[in-house]
């Protein structure tokens, strides 16, 4: 099975343990999802399968949005509800237009922590792995940017909020980062992860639905392959420029000189590549699905 699949992640699951069962729902061993969601998250994870996978590299700087719950009163060593309390608690004193103040100040770029329990990698190790084996951790600050983070409601310590932050962006950090500057402490006690680049929670087939699914229900209800990467124009090659691109030649592709990259499709839906110009209406082939 060839195609990108969106799924409502459930709680309490890794990102992994999503790739495990869609493997057996749907027979295909090459999987791999599209930002990892923490097992307490839930939400829109898009995975792609079989041939592909080898697009993910043209996903990668998606943004994410999302709403979810803030405790205050708490700090935690993994920013979130699932981790050890760090400190003692300490009772949220300021009311919503206070914390709404403090909040203003998470907007625009910035350089942000990811929490040390992330998957952030530290010489080729995920950060928390080497966390949990007692290890010290410095991890790096990364560039991001927070596009909106708006506090909805306050109910007695836990704040409601939606978020619209960068590729990287760590919502537990900002969190974290809030509680500190209330002073009480917070941590992040539910997420919700409403959109991925383009994709939202309109399209993705809840868990519970996935497994009472055919491998050829699924199937049908992957999106268009000239519906992703939006960005790059679709083309339609015959079969002998077909057999350039697969063999790894150059060829001419006239009426998109002027894009970088574009969609080369063999019929209305079966992709065959990505390539780039190189110059003029010349494209050289990036991927080839085969």
């Amino acid at each position: 099975m060839n195609g990108l699949l969106v799924v409502d992640k459930a709680g309490g699951m890794t990102s992994h343990d999503v790739v495990a069962l869609v493997r057996r729902v749907t027979g295909e061993r090459s999987i791999g999802h599209l930002g990892t969601l923490d097992p307490m998250a839930t939400g829109v994870l898009p995975l792609l399968l079989g041939r592909y996978t080898r697009l993910a590299q043209f996903f990668g700087q998606a943004e994410k949005q999302y709403t979810g719950v803030i405790r205050f009163g708490q700090a935690t060593d993994s920013y979130d509800a699932e981790g050890a309390p760090v400190g003692e608690p300490s009772p949220l004193t300021l009311d919503l237009a206070q914390l709404r103040a403090l909040a203003s100040r998470f907007s625009g770029p910035m350089d942000q922590v990811p929490p040390v329990f992330s998957a952030k990698k530290i010489n080729g190790v995920p950060a928390h792995k080497l966390a949990r084996a007692g290890a010290e951790v410095a991890v790096k600050p990364a560039r991001i940017v927070i596009h909106r983070f708006e506090l909805l409601a306050l109910q007695g310590a836990e704040a409601s909020f939606a978020m619209h932050v960068s590729a990287g962006g760590y919502v537990r950090s900002v969190a974290h980062e809030l509680g500190q500057l209330t002073g009480c402490g917070a941590h992040l006690a539910e997420l919700r992860r409403v959109q991925a680049g383009p994709f939202t929670l309109a399209q993705a087939i809840p868990m519970d639905e996935l497994k009472t699914l055919t491998p050829e229900q699924i199937e049908a209800r992957l999106p268009h392959p000239r519906t992703l990467l939006p960005q790059m124009p679709c083309v339609t090659v015959d079969e002998q420029v077909a057999g350039r691109l697969r063999n790894g030649m150059q060829v001419n592709l006239p009426e998109y000189s002027g894009a970088s990259l574009v969609k080369v499709f063999t019929s209305p839906t079966e992709l065959l590549a990505i390539a780039r110009r190189v110059a003029g209406t010349l494209m050289q082939p990036m991927v080839v699905m085969g």
